[in-house]
């Protein structure tokens, strides 16, 4: 097979891929939409939120100085705060890091865990430039600022030509989707659970994601939380 047949795909290509399972997103500006992570039907579940503009002014400031953070820690919902202030700096960014630490909570409660790994990066360049899936049970993921994940419906990936499947070529070009205008994005401020292949009754069928490409000059500033030991 040449590379140009590879990427060629046809409807009954992903026909195949979506026919086990079927997938949906569930999007609201109501929180509670979180619990849809528990619907069998959904793999991408997205708390739209507008950060307060304070916060955003702060998040900025962090971008803007000469040591952007770059933490990964472990911690609980009761100490969260105090850890993400202390690792940038005593009294940084009080807005985020109580923010980050309401998040660190929310997740704990909703899956019923004692602790999360968390991951507070500032970006200037894709850090998975690939369509990827994650293999862990979820991952709850927000950009403060600058662009945020993009993320495909099940239903338009052919899931064959993810990883090695791609023999080697661009993801537009590797027929791992038919359009561009398949790919989603979210929006800075949106919190989304992304479910991974380790969710039970979800394999093969955890959210296909990557990094988006940052322009140049700008940066990004985004939070991860996974559950422990995943």
């Amino acid at each position: 097979m040449t590379q140009a047949s590879a990427g060629r795909v046809t409807a009954l290509d992903f026909g195949r891929a979506g026919r086990s399972k079927q997938r949906r997103a569930s999007q609201s500006q109501d929180p509670t939409v979180l619990t849809d992570v528990y619907e069998e039907d959904t793999n991408i579940v997205i708390w739209q939120r507008e950060l307060p503009e304070p916060l955003v002014e702060e998040v900025r400031e962090i971008l803007a100085s000469p040591y952007p953070p770059e933490l990964s820690m472990t911690v609980s919902p009761e100490a969260a705060e105090r850890a993400i202030q202390q690792a940038l700096g005593g009294k940084a960014a009080p807005l985020l890091c109580e923010d980050a630490a309401q998040l660190v909570e929310m997740l704990c409660c909703l899956l019923g865990i004692e602790r999360v790994g968390l991951r507070l990066t500032a970006l200037s360049q894709a850090m998975c430039p690939k369509f990827h899936v994650d293999h862990v049970p979820c991952r709850f993921v927000t950009t403060y600022c600058g662009v945020a994940t993009e993320w495909l419906p099940h239903g338009s990936v052919d899931r064959a030509r993810l990883g090695r499947g791609s023999n080697g070529l661009p993801d537009s070009e590797s027929g791992l989707y038919r359009r561009e205008a398949d790919i989603q994005q979210l929006e800075a401020g949106d919190v989304a659970l992304l479910k991974g292949e380790l969710w039970e009754g979800n394999e093969e069928a955890g959210l296909v994601h990557r990094s988006p490409a940052v322009p140049a000059g700008e940066s990004r500033l985004l939070l991860t939380l996974d559950v422990v030991g995943a």
